[in-house]
């Protein structure tokens, strides 16, 4: 079966669809910021996996380029800084107008400061909440317009786990996620009504270039981070890119307003 069947039986309403299609992205558009390293690139990778058409953005052009020979034929890019604002409907309209109606946004660039708190100047704490949490609305409201004008589409953006409990030394960077977790649920109260949900994915310790240089010059914190995470092991991006797969999948039809923990645990440990 390719489709949905729904059909009503004797009063029970019954839905069928073949598990290759309810989790397919086919013939979806994706928008990835940040996609062109890390688990954005990851993310990129499951989505192409899952048959979308997926357009990754960032600053740079050669990690960008890079990627998509990485990814195949349905992977474009389109170099762009998310924190130059102004510029930001008209990525959404080049991207629309270039490779079709955008159905999936992920808000994944963003940027961390590690730094006591009493050292962190204003310049430095408007600049992580400015990328984290100021552009992340602004392209969400842009997206979102176009969507909400077609009734249907899905946005994700990236929590943390700095936005569930206290870790030290990340003041700007947990201020600009708890501010995302609180942006995913009064925008998905205000845009679900006309089909465009709003989730979030909270990674835990995910084992990545940049995750492996931080925790290895602090041992430490990693063997902090490892006794609080009761599955004993650091992530991998691609647990992050299968998440954002089902959420953007019909297979979440019903799911909006929700952080997921993708943690191995770490936001229960003990």
């Amino acid at each position: 079966m390719n489709q949905v069947e729904s059909v009503q039986e004797n009063g029970q309403y019954q839905e069928e669809q073949a598990y290759a299609t309810v989790f397919s992205l086919a013939g979806k558009v994706a928008l990835i910021t940040g996609g062109g390293s890390g688990i954005g690139l990851d993310i990129a990778r499951c989505m192409v996996d899952a048959g979308a058409t997926v357009v990754i953005t960032g600053r740079r052009e050669e990690p960008l380029r890079e990627a998509v020979e990485q990814l195949g034929k349905l992977a474009h890019y389109i170099v762009n800084d998310i924190t130059e604002r102004a510029s930001l409907d008209g990525l959404v309209a080049q991207i629309e107008t270039t490779y079709g109606p955008v159905d999936i946004l992920v808000n994944n660039a963003g940027v961390n400061l590690k730094k006591p708190a009493l050292e962190v100047s204003d310049e430095e704490f408007d600049r992580i909440v400015h990328t984290n949490l100021n552009a992340v609305f602004s392209l969400t409201r842009a997206c979102a317009q176009r969507m909400m004008a077609r009734k249907q589409g899905s946005i994700l953006m990236i929590s943390s786990m700095a936005a569930y409990y206290g870790i030290d030394r990340v003041a700007a960077y947990a201020a600009s996620k708890s501010g995302v977790e609180g942006m995913v649920k009064v925008l998905a109260s205000e845009f679900s009504g006309n089909g465009v949900r709003v989730n979030a994915i909270a990674p835990g310790f995910i084992e990545t270039a940049m995750s492996k240089k931080a925790m290895g010059g602090d041992p430490e914190r990693r063997d902090r981070a490892m006794r609080r995470t009761p599955m004993g092991v650091f992530g991998r991006p691609a647990d992050i890119g299968w998440a954002a797969v089902f959420l953007s999948s019909d297979a979440a039809r019903y799911i909006t307003g929700v952080s997921l923990p993708v943690d191995g645990g770490n936001s229960i440990g003990f």
